[in-house]
This record gives structure tokens, C-alpha cells and sequence, in this order.
């Protein structure tokens, strides 16, 4: 096989089809950008779900003066509604351990929020409640924290207990951000991997077009079918590692810029890493890969019948 012929024949089409070429290169790289960034949001979620699960838990609150559930008609939570309480948490298998937060360290820890606040409305709050105002409550851990529905029906029918609050109710709205950004990214980047491939498939039937006369002498002196189609696999493969290339830097600049720029000083949740960046890199340069060879394959067949 004359190597010379199948890289002059790869630098003339580069040359012929240059337009095209760069509209393929900027869809893969597109397409694989939003691929990686969809992998790396779905890592985030399951690190987010991970460190939160093993945090998550329910909180007992018990009737104050001011409660106005039906539980707590007869006011503040006495000791034996406290006892009643402990005696559940105690005897459920689900449980880990449980702390009990007084009224005044309920008041304290808001308190802590709005005392470093400047302004007449902050001092207004702090003046129109005192640790009467607040319940006492039990912060449960869970052995299992996806086990939580037996704690919580138990406790929540017992009298003296106003409100059984699950923190997964706060973390919700983060879950829901996460999961739209996650299957916006994927949908969209689906859309051009199959744009990708469709222009690729039109970049072949381009090049294949103006070749033909080329392509007939060569069939007619007996060039094998692949090293008639060499050329077309080198142009596709040379425009998926260009575009993978560039989405590689993308995903690099996202984590140097965002994940360890903006993000790397918070420490509410762990967030990806490099090693994460790289397994990401992998699976889109296989995918881009992929998504140019196989087509060309599989249209050269066709267009080259001449």
C-alpha cells in the first residue's frame, strides 16, 4: 500500500472540504463538551446524594406553648410526652443514636444568625421572640438514612409531637436544579451527536462525489476497498480527535475556572475532582471516535460503489 498516495489523498480532501471539516469539528466538539459536562454533573449528584446521605437526618419537634398542631393542645410537651418520644427512638432498629436540643439552644442558633445582621429589621426579629417561642426537638441519625418512613410514621402520631421535618425536604430543590441541569445537558448533546454523525455522513457523500472519477480508476486497476477508503477514514478521524481535543480543554478550563475557581473554597458538599475530569475525558474521546469511524465505515460502502 503506497502510504504516500493515501496521505496526499488525506491532505486534498482536508483542502477540498474544509468547510465542512470545520463545521464537523465544531459539532463534535460542541456535542462532546455538553456530554462531558452531562457526566460530570451526574458524578456530582450521586457525590452530593452520597455525602448527604450519610448526614441526613429526621428532627422531632416537640409542642411548644404557641404550636398550634392538633397534637398540641395541651401545650408545651411535658415529660411524658418527652418520654414517650425517647422510648420509640430508643426501641426502633432503624435508629443510630439521637441528641435532644433544648429551647435555648434552638434560640441560640438563631440568634447566632441574625446578630451579625445590620439593619432595623434583623434587631426587630431578634427583639420579638425569646427560647420560649421555640420547640425543643430530637436530631435522629439513621443506620440506613433511606430507611426513615418507620421513624418517622411512629413518632409523628405520638402526643406532644408537633412536626417530624426531613431534611431531604431542604435538600430537595438542590436535587431538582441538579437532575434538570444534568438531563438538559444530556438531551441537547444528544441532539448534536446525531448532528455530528449526520454531517459526517454528508462530509463522505461530499467527498465521495468529487473523487468518483478517481475512485473508478482505482476500482478498475483493482484497489482493494480499503485502501480506497483509508483516505475517507483519515479525514474523519483526524476531524473527531481535533474535536475531542477541544472539548478535552473545555472540560479542563470548566474544572480550573468553576469546580476549583468559584466552587474550591465552599465546603457545604464535596465537588468532583481531576481524576473525575480525566474518566470524562476517556468516555468522550472513545465517543468521538465512535460517532466519525463508524459512519464513514459504514457510508463509504455506499458512496464508493461506483
Amino acid at each position: 500500500m503506497q502510504l504516500t498516495y493515501v496521505f496526499s489523498e488525506l491532505g486534498n480532501g482536508l483542502r477540498r472540504n474544509i468547510s465542512m471539516t470545520v463545521a464537523v469539528i465544531t459539532t463534535i466538539f460542541v456535542s462532546l463538551t455538553l456530554v462531558g459536562l452531562g457526566l460530570l454533573l451526574n458524578k456530582q449528584a450521586d457525590l452530593i446524594e452520597k455525602y448527604w446521605g450519610d448526614r441526613l437526618q429526621i428532627t422531632v419537634f416537640m409542642c411548644a406553648p404557641s404550636s398550634p398542631e392538633a397534637n398540641c393542645i395541651e401545650g408545651k410537651a411535658n415529660d411524658a410526652q418527652k418520654a414517650s418520644v425517647v422510648a420509640v427512638l430508643d426501641g426502633n432498629a432503624e435508629v443510630k443514636n439521637y441528641r435532644f436540643e433544648t429551647s435555648e439552644e434552638a434560640f441560640s442558633k438563631f440568634r447566632s444568625l441574625y446578630e451579625n445582621k445590620e439593619g432595623e429589621t434583623s434587631r426587630a426579629v431578634l427583639e420579638s421572640v425569646s427560647a420560649t417561642d421555640f420547640p425543643e426537638s430530637y436530631w435522629v441519625t439513621l443506620k440506613d438514612p433511606q430507611k426513615f418512613q418507620g421513624v418517622k410514621s411512629e413518632v409523628l402520631g405520638l402526643k406532644g409531637v408537633s412536626e417530624v421535618r426531613d431534611l431531604r425536604d431542604v435538600l430537595k430543590p438542590l436535587y431538582t436544579i441538579i437532575s434538570g441541569l444534568q438531563f438538559g445537558a444530556i438531551g441537547v448533546a444528544a441532539f448534536l451527536v446525531i448532528a455530528a454523525i449526520l454531517q459526517v455522513g454528508n462530509t463522505i457523500r461530499l467527498a465521495a462525489l468529487a473523487r468518483r472519477r478517481e475512485i473508478g480508476i482505482m476500482r478498475l486497476v483493482g484497489a482493494s476497498s480499503w485502501y480506497i477508503q483509508l483516505p475517507f477514514l483519515l479525514e474523519a478521524l483526524f476531524a473527531a480527535l481535533i474535536g475531542v481535543a477541544i472539548a478535552s480543554l473545555a472540560i479542563v478550563g470548566f474544572m480550573a475556572v468553576v469546580i476549583y475557581g468559584v466552587l474550591g473554597d465552599s465546603t457545604i458538599v464535596p465537588w468532583v475532582g481531576w481524576g473525575d475530569s480525566v474518566g470524562v475525558m476517556m468516555v468522550i474521546g472513545m465517543l468521538g471516535v465512535a460517532m466519525t469511524l463508524v459512519p464513514t465505515l459504514l457510508l463509504t460502502r455506499k458512496y464508493l460503489q461506483v
